[in-house]
């Protein structure tokens, strides 16, 4: 797509009404829907005839469901996907398989099921389909990334860590792949402890820190008000809460979680999270942005490079949405703009030197 192009929409669902609620709420946000699916072997068939930008996706439908019409359309003709899932313990678990199969992103359904409600969702799924239109999705097959990258050699050379580093992580649409896999290359035996704010509704959080924690070295949770970590440890931000750093010492971190806005338009935001962070952490610091819509994180970055912080954001090319590891760079905070596969590594090879 040329920028200011207006993207062409498969929608998919297996209701008639959801189809045509899901694509009028687009069109009257200036998306063109240029075709519609009921299942998901139907699915795979209009997205190879009409080769849309992008495909909302239901997750429970006949025959074939939206999973493994994901898995298809990824093997056969890849385009960006989102689904639409279930605001529950199990559409979690159904969203991440999708997200496994090759999904960019995902908008939770209204109290579980999709209703007239999801009008009230059209400026949020505007903008991602817009955002991800252009995400560069050829190598997001079915175990293509999926796993977490292999352990990284530190970059730019090996190094030891530096004791008593805390490296904070933040990201958005197309994160949840990229964090696995910086986290997952971490080394479980340096002296670090890990934030992680992933823009995403409170009932995936947990679900998504259970994940890093099955999948990595670290001992990661799901942060609660006045949880704590230590070295080898990692905490995931609550979804609908902001995370701070409420205390710091020998080696130790405490966080409450805040449920104000903030101002902040996202919660939790990578801003509140690295802001605090920076004004109660006296140790080693590293911020890290990865792929993401939006802004979310700039502001912190300068927080964060004022205390002497070292941050890395994550580039274009691996970028499923350049956005706020771009406005991250632009800000002049950043200390080195790395592909996702050498963000562990730059981590690593960066922290002797904050």
């Amino acid at each position: 797509m040329t920028p200011g192009d207006t993207p062409a929409v498969v929608v998919v669902d297996d209701s008639r009404f959801m189809r045509g609620l899901i694509s009028d709420t687009l069109e009257s946000g200036g998306v063109d829907v240029v075709g519609e699916a009921e299942d998901g072997e139907e699915a795979v068939a209009v997205v190879e005839e009409l080769r849309p930008d992008v495909v909302t996706m239901d997750v429970n439908m006949p025959r074939v469901d939206g999973i493994e019409a994901t898995r298809r359309i990824m093997e056969q003709v890849p385009t960006p996907i989102l689904m639409l899932s279930a605001y529950t313990e199990d559409g979690a678990d159904e969203t991440f398989d999708a997200l496994d199969a090759g999904a960019v992103d995902f908008i939770a359904k209204p109290g579980g099921e999709v209703s007239a409600a999801v009008t009230d969702l059209e400026e949020q799924l505007v903008e991602l389909v817009h955002s991800v239109a252009d995400a560069d999705v050829s190598d997001r097959g079915p175990g293509e990334e999926s796993a977490p990258e292999p352990a990284a050699e530190p970059h730019p050379e090996t190094v030891d860590v530096e004791p008593n580093t805390t490296v904070l992580i933040g990201s958005s649409t197309g994160g949840p792949d990229a964090v696995e896999r910086v986290v997952g290359a971490l080394p479980g035996d340096a002296d670090v402890r890990v934030l992680i704010v992933q823009h995403m509704p409170e009932a995936f959080t947990g679900r998504f820190a259970d994940r890093l924690d099955e999948s990595t070295a670290l001992s990661v949770s799901e942060a609660e008000d006045g949880s704590r970590i230590g070295r080898g440890e990692a905490l995931v931000a609550c979804g609908g809460r902001h995370l701070e750093v409420s205390s710091y010492r020998d080696g130790r971190l405490r966080v409450k979680t805040v449920d104000e806005d903030r101002g902040q338009g996202v919660r939790p935001s990578v801003n509140v999270t690295f802001e605090s962070a920076a004004e109660t952490v006296d140790d080693p610091l590293i911020g890290v942005v990865l792929t993401g819509m939006g802004d979310d994180g700039s502001e912190g970055v300068k927080t964060l490079k004022r205390v002497g912080a070292r941050v890395i954001a994550q580039d274009e090319d691996t970028s499923v949405v350049y956005g706020m590891p771009k406005r991250a760079a632009a800000t002049g905070c950043v200390d080195e703009i790395l592909p996702l596969g050498e963000i562990a590594g730059g981590v690593v090879g960066g922290i002797a030197d904050v």
